[in-house]
Protein backbone atom coordinates (compact mmCIF):
# COMPACT_ATOMS: atom_id res chain seq x y z
CA UNK A 1 0.00 0.00 0.00
CA UNK A 2 1.19 3.24 -0.84
CA UNK A 3 0.73 5.42 2.33
CA UNK A 4 1.74 8.87 0.93
CA UNK A 5 -1.64 8.59 -1.46
CA UNK A 6 -3.76 8.62 2.13
CA UNK A 7 -4.21 11.11 4.35
CA UNK A 8 -7.08 9.68 6.89
CA UNK A 9 -9.43 11.36 9.05
CA UNK A 10 -10.37 9.66 12.83
CA UNK A 11 -14.24 10.95 13.66
CA UNK A 12 -14.59 10.76 16.84
CA UNK A 13 -11.07 10.46 19.31
CA UNK A 14 -12.96 8.48 22.65
CA UNK A 15 -12.15 5.07 23.59
CA UNK A 16 -11.94 3.54 19.82
CA UNK A 17 -10.67 6.48 17.83
CA UNK A 18 -7.44 8.17 19.30
CA UNK A 19 -5.81 4.19 19.44
CA UNK A 20 -6.98 4.35 16.00
CA UNK A 21 -5.10 7.25 15.10
CA UNK A 22 -2.26 6.72 16.95
CA UNK A 23 -1.73 3.36 15.24
CA UNK A 24 -2.18 4.75 11.89
CA UNK A 25 0.48 7.55 12.85
CA UNK A 26 3.22 5.14 14.09
CA UNK A 27 3.14 3.69 10.59
CA UNK A 28 3.58 6.76 9.13
CA UNK A 29 0.00 7.29 8.09
CA UNK A 30 -0.86 11.31 7.52
CA UNK A 31 -3.78 11.51 10.53
CA UNK A 32 -5.97 13.95 11.17
CA UNK A 33 -7.68 13.69 14.55
CA UNK A 34 -10.74 15.39 14.57
CA UNK A 35 -13.34 15.44 17.73
CA UNK A 36 -16.02 18.07 18.60
CA UNK A 37 -15.47 18.68 22.04
CA UNK A 38 -12.08 21.37 22.11
CA UNK A 39 -11.47 20.60 25.66
CA UNK A 40 -10.18 16.67 24.67
CA UNK A 41 -8.24 18.22 21.62
CA UNK A 42 -6.50 20.08 24.01
CA UNK A 43 -5.71 17.64 26.60
CA UNK A 44 -4.25 15.65 23.66
CA UNK A 45 -2.18 18.09 22.25
CA UNK A 46 -1.06 18.39 25.68
CA UNK A 47 -0.17 14.81 25.68
CA UNK A 48 -2.73 13.72 28.15
CA UNK A 49 -5.57 10.93 27.38
CA UNK A 50 -8.50 10.61 30.35
CA UNK A 51 -9.47 7.48 29.13
CA UNK A 52 -6.06 6.13 29.79
CA UNK A 53 -6.37 3.98 26.68
CA UNK A 54 -2.93 5.71 25.52
CA UNK A 55 0.09 5.89 27.32
CA UNK A 56 1.63 9.34 27.69
CA UNK A 57 4.74 8.36 26.43
CA UNK A 58 3.11 7.30 22.67
CA UNK A 59 1.21 10.34 22.87
CA UNK A 60 4.37 12.00 23.24
CA UNK A 61 5.51 10.08 20.43
CA UNK A 62 3.05 10.61 17.58
CA UNK A 63 2.37 14.21 18.99
CA UNK A 64 4.16 15.72 16.19
CA UNK A 65 2.52 12.70 13.22
CA UNK A 66 -1.25 13.74 14.45
CA UNK A 67 -3.18 17.04 13.93
CA UNK A 68 -5.53 16.86 17.07
CA UNK A 69 -8.28 19.62 16.36
CA UNK A 70 -11.83 20.68 16.50
CA UNK A 71 -11.78 22.58 13.45
CA UNK A 72 -14.01 21.29 10.77
CA UNK A 73 -12.42 22.43 8.03
CA UNK A 74 -9.26 21.16 8.46
CA UNK A 75 -11.64 17.57 7.30
CA UNK A 76 -11.39 18.85 3.37
CA UNK A 77 -8.00 17.61 2.48
CA UNK A 78 -8.10 13.85 3.91
CA UNK A 79 -9.37 11.58 1.51
CA UNK A 80 -9.65 8.35 4.03
CA UNK A 81 -12.53 9.61 6.58
CA UNK A 82 -12.67 6.58 9.78
CA UNK A 83 -15.75 7.03 11.94
CA UNK A 84 -16.14 6.27 15.56
CA UNK A 85 -18.27 7.65 17.23
CA UNK A 86 -20.84 6.52 20.18
CA UNK A 87 -24.36 4.30 18.69
CA UNK A 88 -26.07 4.85 22.56
CA UNK A 89 -29.68 4.03 22.83
CA UNK A 90 -31.72 6.34 23.93
CA UNK A 91 -34.47 6.10 27.41
CA UNK A 92 -36.78 4.04 25.36
CA UNK A 93 -34.01 1.64 24.86
CA UNK A 94 -34.26 2.39 20.95
CA UNK A 95 -30.76 3.03 18.62
CA UNK A 96 -29.97 6.62 19.31
CA UNK A 97 -28.44 7.14 15.57
CA UNK A 98 -28.07 11.41 16.41
CA UNK A 99 -24.17 11.06 16.73
CA UNK A 100 -24.20 9.13 13.41
CA UNK A 101 -26.13 11.02 11.54
CA UNK A 102 -24.25 14.15 12.45
CA UNK A 103 -20.78 12.75 12.36
CA UNK A 104 -22.01 11.34 8.42
CA UNK A 105 -23.55 15.10 7.60
CA UNK A 106 -20.01 16.39 8.92
CA UNK A 107 -18.11 14.22 6.36
CA UNK A 108 -20.51 14.79 3.42
CA UNK A 109 -19.82 18.30 3.43
CA UNK A 110 -16.42 17.57 3.11
CA UNK A 111 -16.45 14.80 0.72
CA UNK A 112 -14.61 14.44 -2.63
CA UNK A 113 -14.67 12.40 -5.95
CA UNK A 114 -12.71 9.05 -4.97
CA UNK A 115 -12.78 9.42 -1.47
CA UNK A 116 -13.76 6.35 1.16
CA UNK A 117 -15.76 6.70 4.53
CA UNK A 118 -15.53 3.67 6.53
CA UNK A 119 -17.64 3.15 9.56
CA UNK A 120 -16.65 1.11 13.43
CA UNK A 121 -19.42 2.37 15.41
CA UNK A 122 -21.40 -0.55 16.27
CA UNK A 123 -24.69 -0.13 14.34
CA UNK A 124 -27.29 -3.32 13.24
CA UNK A 125 -27.27 -4.53 9.82
CA UNK A 126 -27.89 -2.74 7.04
CA UNK A 127 -27.29 1.21 9.04
CA UNK A 128 -24.46 2.31 6.57
CA UNK A 129 -25.89 1.89 3.71
CA UNK A 130 -29.47 2.71 4.73
CA UNK A 131 -28.86 5.78 6.76
CA UNK A 132 -25.56 6.72 6.29
CA UNK A 133 -24.92 6.62 2.48
CA UNK A 134 -27.95 9.01 1.81
CA UNK A 135 -26.73 11.98 4.55
CA UNK A 136 -23.06 11.50 2.78
CA UNK A 137 -24.76 11.92 -0.75
CA UNK A 138 -27.03 14.76 0.77
CA UNK A 139 -24.41 16.41 2.19
CA UNK A 140 -21.76 16.15 -0.68
CA UNK A 141 -23.87 16.17 -3.45
CA UNK A 142 -22.32 12.99 -4.99
CA UNK A 143 -23.47 9.44 -5.77
CA UNK A 144 -22.43 6.34 -3.44
CA UNK A 145 -20.05 4.17 -5.55
CA UNK A 146 -19.73 6.13 -8.39
CA UNK A 147 -18.10 9.19 -6.99
CA UNK A 148 -17.28 8.18 -3.47
CA UNK A 149 -17.58 5.07 -1.55
CA UNK A 150 -18.08 3.33 1.76
CA UNK A 151 -16.46 0.53 4.05
CA UNK A 152 -17.12 -0.70 7.33
CA UNK A 153 -14.81 -2.34 10.32
CA UNK A 154 -16.12 -2.43 13.28
CA UNK A 155 -14.26 -1.81 16.60
CA UNK A 156 -12.99 -4.42 18.92
CA UNK A 157 -11.70 -2.09 21.37
CA UNK A 158 -11.58 -3.42 24.74
CA UNK A 159 -11.64 -0.45 27.30
CA UNK A 160 -8.63 -1.26 29.95
CA UNK A 161 -7.01 -4.10 28.47
CA UNK A 162 -3.54 -3.28 27.86
CA UNK A 163 -2.82 -6.42 26.39
CA UNK A 164 -5.26 -6.53 23.44
CA UNK A 165 -5.02 -3.31 21.45
CA UNK A 166 -5.61 -2.35 18.03
CA UNK A 167 -2.38 -4.07 16.59
CA UNK A 168 -2.56 -7.24 18.31
CA UNK A 169 -7.03 -7.86 17.66
CA UNK A 170 -8.28 -9.68 14.36
CA UNK A 171 -9.81 -6.91 12.61
CA UNK A 172 -12.90 -7.51 9.89
CA UNK A 173 -12.79 -5.87 7.09
CA UNK A 174 -15.53 -4.88 3.76
CA UNK A 175 -16.24 -2.24 1.37
CA UNK A 176 -18.91 -0.97 -0.50
CA UNK A 177 -17.61 -2.83 -3.76
CA UNK A 178 -14.94 -5.23 -4.62
CA UNK A 179 -12.48 -2.83 -4.96
CA UNK A 180 -13.05 -1.04 -2.18
CA UNK A 181 -12.93 -3.96 0.17
CA UNK A 182 -9.30 -4.59 -1.05
CA UNK A 183 -8.21 -1.52 0.06
CA UNK A 184 -10.03 -0.96 3.14
CA UNK A 185 -8.38 -4.81 3.89
CA UNK A 186 -5.00 -3.58 2.93
CA UNK A 187 -5.47 -0.32 4.87
CA UNK A 188 -6.10 -2.01 8.00
CA UNK A 189 -3.44 -4.99 7.67
CA UNK A 190 -0.72 -2.50 7.75
CA UNK A 191 -1.33 -1.66 11.11
CA UNK A 192 -2.77 -4.96 12.42
CA UNK A 193 0.27 -7.36 13.07
CA UNK A 194 -2.07 -10.62 13.08
CA UNK A 195 -4.24 -10.05 10.31
CA UNK A 196 -7.63 -9.36 8.87
CA UNK A 197 -10.78 -10.96 7.98
CA UNK A 198 -12.19 -9.60 4.91
CA UNK A 199 -16.32 -10.13 4.05
CA UNK A 200 -18.14 -10.31 1.38
CA UNK A 201 -20.35 -6.83 1.76
CA UNK A 202 -20.56 -4.31 4.56
CA UNK A 203 -24.12 -5.70 6.03
CA UNK A 204 -21.95 -9.21 7.38
CA UNK A 205 -19.59 -7.25 8.62
CA UNK A 206 -22.11 -5.08 10.70
CA UNK A 207 -23.79 -8.15 11.85
CA UNK A 208 -20.81 -9.78 12.85
CA UNK A 209 -20.46 -7.00 15.82
CA UNK A 210 -23.37 -6.89 16.92
CA UNK A 211 -23.57 -10.86 17.37
CA UNK A 212 -20.43 -10.63 19.34
CA UNK A 213 -21.23 -8.46 22.02
CA UNK A 214 -24.98 -10.22 22.06
CA UNK A 215 -23.71 -13.16 22.10
CA UNK A 216 -21.21 -12.61 25.45
CA UNK A 217 -25.08 -10.81 26.67
CA UNK A 218 -27.18 -13.65 26.54
CA UNK A 219 -24.34 -15.76 28.28
CA UNK A 220 -23.83 -13.62 31.03
CA UNK A 221 -27.90 -13.71 31.40
CA UNK A 222 -27.80 -17.19 32.04
CA UNK A 223 -24.89 -17.51 34.76
CA UNK A 224 -27.12 -14.58 36.33
CA UNK A 225 -30.18 -16.44 35.70
CA UNK A 226 -28.42 -19.59 37.75
CA UNK A 227 -27.50 -17.24 39.92
CA UNK A 228 -30.75 -15.94 41.08
CA UNK A 229 -31.30 -19.70 40.74
CA UNK A 230 -28.69 -20.76 43.33
CA UNK A 231 -29.54 -17.96 45.29
CA UNK A 232 -32.97 -19.24 46.67
CA UNK A 233 -31.00 -22.51 46.70
CA UNK A 234 -28.31 -21.18 49.28
CA UNK A 235 -25.88 -22.82 46.64
CA UNK A 236 -22.86 -20.24 46.36
CA UNK A 237 -22.64 -19.79 42.51
CA UNK A 238 -19.11 -19.57 42.08
CA UNK A 239 -18.42 -22.60 43.58
CA UNK A 240 -20.35 -24.17 41.22
CA UNK A 241 -19.39 -22.72 38.70
CA UNK A 242 -15.78 -23.17 39.02
CA UNK A 243 -16.55 -27.01 39.83
CA UNK A 244 -18.55 -27.29 36.31
CA UNK A 245 -15.20 -25.21 34.43
CA UNK A 246 -13.37 -28.75 35.19
CA UNK A 247 -15.05 -29.53 32.10
CA UNK A 248 -13.16 -28.53 29.18
CA UNK A 249 -15.84 -27.06 27.23
CA UNK A 250 -17.63 -25.24 29.85
CA UNK A 251 -17.17 -21.43 29.00
CA UNK A 252 -16.36 -19.26 31.99
CA UNK A 253 -18.99 -16.53 32.44
CA UNK A 254 -19.48 -14.92 35.44
CA UNK A 255 -22.65 -13.69 36.92
CA UNK A 256 -22.68 -9.47 37.52
CA UNK A 257 -23.89 -6.61 36.28
CA UNK A 258 -24.04 -6.06 32.83
CA UNK A 259 -23.63 -2.64 31.61
CA UNK A 260 -20.95 -0.09 29.23
CA UNK A 261 -21.39 1.00 25.84
CA UNK A 262 -21.23 -2.27 24.25
CA UNK A 263 -22.81 -5.17 26.02
CA UNK A 264 -25.39 -3.70 27.02
CA UNK A 265 -26.74 -1.52 24.51
CA UNK A 266 -25.93 -3.54 21.22
CA UNK A 267 -28.40 -5.89 21.55
CA UNK A 268 -31.35 -3.14 21.24
CA UNK A 269 -29.79 -2.42 17.67
CA UNK A 270 -30.12 -6.07 16.76
CA UNK A 271 -33.56 -6.54 18.05
CA UNK A 272 -34.69 -3.37 16.37
CA UNK A 273 -33.75 -3.98 13.28
CA UNK A 274 -35.64 -7.48 13.76
CA UNK A 275 -38.52 -6.10 14.85
CA UNK A 276 -38.52 -3.69 12.30
CA UNK A 277 -38.68 -7.02 9.72
CA UNK A 278 -41.72 -8.38 11.80
CA UNK A 279 -39.69 -10.35 13.90
CA UNK A 280 -39.73 -10.32 17.70
CA UNK A 281 -36.84 -11.70 19.58
CA UNK A 282 -37.59 -13.84 22.38
CA UNK A 283 -34.43 -15.19 23.69
CA UNK A 284 -32.21 -12.29 23.09
CA UNK A 285 -34.69 -9.45 24.59
CA UNK A 286 -35.48 -12.26 27.43
CA UNK A 287 -31.58 -12.06 28.71
CA UNK A 288 -31.28 -8.37 28.61
CA UNK A 289 -34.19 -8.28 31.02
CA UNK A 290 -32.57 -10.75 33.26
CA UNK A 291 -29.25 -8.25 32.97
CA UNK A 292 -31.37 -5.21 33.15
CA UNK A 293 -32.92 -6.61 36.57
CA UNK A 294 -30.09 -7.57 38.60
CA UNK A 295 -29.26 -4.46 40.14
CA UNK A 296 -32.37 -4.41 41.87
CA UNK A 297 -31.75 -8.05 42.61
CA UNK A 298 -28.70 -7.34 44.56
CA UNK A 299 -29.70 -4.44 46.49
CA UNK A 300 -33.12 -6.17 47.62
CA UNK A 301 -30.33 -9.19 48.75
CA UNK A 302 -28.59 -6.69 50.65
CA UNK A 303 -31.03 -5.30 52.06
CA UNK A 304 -32.27 -8.89 53.59
CA UNK A 305 -28.93 -9.32 54.74
CA UNK A 306 -29.14 -6.09 56.47
CA UNK A 307 -32.51 -6.92 58.05
CA UNK A 308 -30.90 -10.29 59.15
CA UNK A 309 -28.13 -8.97 60.70
CA UNK A 310 -30.07 -6.51 62.77
CA UNK A 311 -29.65 -3.37 61.08
CA UNK A 312 -31.97 -0.45 60.91
CA UNK A 313 -32.82 0.43 57.42
CA UNK A 314 -33.85 3.50 57.10
CA UNK A 315 -30.92 6.19 57.79
CA UNK A 316 -28.34 2.87 57.37
CA UNK A 317 -24.85 4.34 56.04
CA UNK A 318 -23.53 1.85 52.77
CA UNK A 319 -20.54 2.06 50.82
CA UNK A 320 -20.09 1.65 47.16
CA UNK A 321 -17.01 0.83 45.86
CA UNK A 322 -17.04 1.65 42.61
CA UNK A 323 -19.21 2.60 39.85
CA UNK A 324 -17.25 2.29 36.55
CA UNK A 325 -18.56 -0.47 34.22
CA UNK A 326 -15.66 -2.29 34.61
CA UNK A 327 -12.99 -2.87 36.17
CA UNK A 328 -9.51 -0.23 36.23
CA UNK A 329 -11.16 1.90 33.67
CA UNK A 330 -12.65 5.53 33.83
CA UNK A 331 -15.62 4.78 31.08
CA UNK A 332 -18.93 4.96 33.45
CA UNK A 333 -21.20 5.07 30.12
CA UNK A 334 -23.91 3.17 31.20
CA UNK A 335 -22.69 1.69 34.19
CA UNK A 336 -25.11 -0.47 36.02
CA UNK A 337 -23.99 0.28 39.42
CA UNK A 338 -26.25 3.07 39.58
CA UNK A 339 -29.37 0.88 39.80
CA UNK A 340 -27.66 -0.72 42.87
CA UNK A 341 -27.44 2.65 44.72
CA UNK A 342 -30.55 3.85 43.65
CA UNK A 343 -32.44 0.96 44.62
CA UNK A 344 -30.99 1.65 48.03
CA UNK A 345 -32.05 4.99 48.14
CA UNK A 346 -35.56 3.97 47.66
CA UNK A 347 -35.11 1.70 51.00
CA UNK A 348 -33.70 5.00 52.87
CA UNK A 349 -30.46 3.81 53.04
CA UNK A 350 -27.03 6.89 52.85
CA UNK A 351 -25.32 5.28 49.88
CA UNK A 352 -21.86 6.69 49.60
CA UNK A 353 -20.01 5.98 46.45
CA UNK A 354 -15.88 5.70 46.57
CA UNK A 355 -14.07 5.22 42.98
CA UNK A 356 -10.38 6.74 42.16
CA UNK A 357 -10.81 5.66 38.63
CA UNK A 358 -13.65 7.82 37.73
CA UNK A 359 -13.63 11.55 36.86
CA UNK A 360 -16.22 13.45 39.59
CA UNK A 361 -17.55 15.66 37.35
CA UNK A 362 -18.83 13.06 35.19
CA UNK A 363 -20.14 10.98 37.37
CA UNK A 364 -22.26 14.18 38.83
CA UNK A 365 -23.43 14.91 34.81
CA UNK A 366 -24.11 11.43 34.19
CA UNK A 367 -26.20 10.13 37.40
CA UNK A 368 -26.53 13.02 39.61
CA UNK A 369 -24.25 12.15 42.16
CA UNK A 370 -20.84 12.99 44.26
CA UNK A 371 -18.62 10.76 44.36
CA UNK A 372 -16.36 10.76 47.97
CA UNK A 373 -12.89 11.70 48.23
CA UNK A 374 -11.91 8.33 49.86
CA UNK A 375 -14.40 6.29 52.31
CA UNK A 376 -14.34 7.53 56.28
CA UNK A 377 -16.78 7.58 59.00
CA UNK A 378 -18.53 3.52 59.77
CA UNK A 379 -20.71 1.48 57.25
CA UNK A 380 -23.35 -0.84 58.06
CA UNK A 381 -23.14 -2.05 54.60
CA UNK A 382 -19.83 -2.22 52.06
CA UNK A 383 -20.37 -3.49 48.26
CA UNK A 384 -18.17 -4.52 46.18
CA UNK A 385 -19.53 -3.58 43.03
CA UNK A 386 -16.23 -2.86 40.39
CA UNK A 387 -13.03 -5.17 40.94
CA UNK A 388 -10.15 -2.26 40.60
CA UNK A 389 -7.05 -3.54 41.56
CA UNK A 390 -6.71 -1.41 44.29
CA UNK A 391 -9.78 -2.56 46.36
CA UNK A 392 -7.87 -5.66 46.57
CA UNK A 393 -5.26 -4.48 49.28
CA UNK A 394 -7.97 -2.29 50.95
CA UNK A 395 -9.02 -2.93 54.65
CA UNK A 396 -11.91 -3.72 53.73
CA UNK A 397 -13.37 -5.15 57.63
CA UNK A 398 -11.77 -1.79 58.99
CA UNK A 399 -14.62 0.01 56.93
CA UNK A 400 -17.70 -1.61 58.55
CA UNK A 401 -18.96 -1.90 61.98
CA UNK A 402 -18.76 -4.95 64.14
CA UNK A 403 -21.82 -6.44 62.37
CA UNK A 404 -21.23 -5.06 58.81
CA UNK A 405 -22.79 -6.44 54.87
CA UNK A 406 -20.21 -7.15 52.85
CA UNK A 407 -21.70 -7.84 49.26
CA UNK A 408 -19.41 -8.76 47.07
CA UNK A 409 -20.62 -8.21 43.59
CA UNK A 410 -17.72 -9.34 41.57
CA UNK A 411 -16.62 -12.39 43.69
CA UNK A 412 -13.30 -10.47 43.85
CA UNK A 413 -12.61 -10.79 47.68
CA UNK A 414 -11.21 -13.53 49.58
CA UNK A 415 -14.81 -15.28 51.03
CA UNK A 416 -13.58 -15.61 54.14
CA UNK A 417 -14.30 -11.70 54.60
CA UNK A 418 -17.34 -11.10 53.31
CA UNK A 419 -21.29 -11.83 54.17
CA UNK A 420 -22.30 -13.04 50.58
CA UNK A 421 -21.55 -12.46 47.02
CA UNK A 422 -23.24 -13.17 43.84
Amino acid sequence: MNKDQYKIAIIGLGYVGLPLAVEFSKNNFSVIGFDINFDRVEALRNEFDYTNEVSKEDLKKVAPLINYTADEKVLSSANIYIITVPTPIDSFKQPDLKPLEKASNLVGTYLSIKDIVIYESTVFPGCTEDVCVPILEEASGLIFNKDFFCGYSPERINPGDKIRRVHNIVKVTSGSNEEIAEIVDKLYSSIVSVGTHKVSSIKIAEASKIIENTQRDLNISFVNELALIFDRMNIDTLEVLEAAGTKWNFLPFRPGLVGGHCIGVDPFYLTHKAESLGYHPQVILSGRKINDDMGVHIANKIIKLMVKKGHRVKDAKALILGITFKENCPDIRNSKVIDVIDELKEFGVEVEIFDSHANNVEVKNEYGIDLIEKPQGVYNAIVLAVGHDEFRDMDISSLGDHNAVVYDIKSFLPKELITDRL
